[in-house]
């Protein structure tokens, strides 16, 4: 019981991460049907610019959560304005063009900020400080732990999707989001501007793939060039997972998808007779797209691009 508690808990952490990251290719998907496979990379970036500040300010004497809160926004400044960039420079030119082209653009991309961030921070992997206190509480006598980065984690994922609901469904931004979702022609002679939209929506995926890379890098204590390409690819998978452009989907998906990861690394060795150990638990995440393309290619809470505001 202790060790299926004890994965559930981590299934969770695991899974806000997921969910942050697959909302924003929910987002961006929802608006203008493309899957933006460099949004791992987004990931990578913010957990490297928060490295590099971390860095620079060791010798300041500050506290961890200092330095945790000043590196913070520099990585979703930094996110933001490439995520930006790259939406003008590289998706914008080609939203007439086939389905076929801003994909390959995509898969580009990711692989060009792949190379420019191992050209800048160099390939080898570096160890993130532990910025906060390490210290364990039991959830009971000698039962499952939780840790402190693992509670903030779970907490700052529950507020921040919150807001986005917020944001999304209450807001004139979010009013306008859904109305270029369901017809940006229509929704410009509203006076929205559809340019506008689609720029604040990588804007605000970028800043939750920045809080990701955070997260991930205070959980697993390292940082590299390539760090995003497979979460990247498990967040898209949590996002058909729970229905590509739903919101409410993407964090379920994400959730479930980091239960089924974490239960699978406890259980799959006893469940095979040792024959794969927890170094085969990459294959869920793809077993669950492979399902779920061909049983219910919608997700488990179907399609729904936009409401009418």
């Amino acid at each position: 019981m202790d060790i299926f508690v004890q994965q559930i808990i981590n299934g969770l952490v695991l899974g806000s991460m997921y969910a942050l990251v697959a909302l924003g290719y929910t987002m961006v998907y929802g608006i203008i049907s493309l899957i933006n496979f460099a949004h791992g990379e987004i990931l990578m970036v913010g957990a490297m610019v928060s490295w590099t500040v971390v860095t620079l300010l060791a010798d300041s004497g500050l506290p961890g959560w200092a330095l945790l809160l000043i590196s913070l926004p520099c990585a979703v400044v930094v996110a933001s304005a490439l995520n930006f960039i790259i939406e003008k420079v590289a998706y914008r030119p080609l939203r007439s063009a086939p389905r076929l082209a801003p994909l390959i653009t995509a898969m580009g991309m990711s692989l060009l900020l792949q190379t420019l961030a191992m050209i800048v921070w160099k390939p080898n992997p570096k160890p993130f400080p532990p910025l906060l206190p390490t210290e364990v509480f039991f959830l009971w006598a000698d039962g499952p732990v939780i840790t402190i980065t693992q509670i903030l984690i779970l907490v700052t994922t529950v507020v921040v999707l919150a807001a986005l609901l917020w944001l999304v469904n209450k807001t004139k931004l979010g009013r306008a989001m859904r109305a270029t979702a369901e017809n940006p022609k229509v929704a410009s002679l509203m006076g929205v501007k559809p340019d506008f939209v689609i720029s604040a929506t990588f804007v605000i995926g970028a800043t939750l793939a920045a809080l990701a890379g955070i997260m991930w890098a205070l959980n697993y204590g390292t940082v590299q060039h390539s760090m995003g390409f497979l979460p990247g690819l498990k967040a898209f998978t949590a996002a058909v997972f729970g229905g590509i452009g739903n919101l409410t989907g993407a964090m379920v998906g994400g959730v479930m998808l980091g239960l089924i990861e974490a239960i699978g690394a406890g259980y799959l060795g006893d469940l095979t007779g040792g024959v794969f150990g927890s170094q085969y638990v990459e294959i869920f995440a793809f077993l669950v797209l492979i399902l779920v393309l061909t049983l219910r290619p919608s997700g488990l809470m179907g399609e729904r691009v936009a409401d009418r505001a």
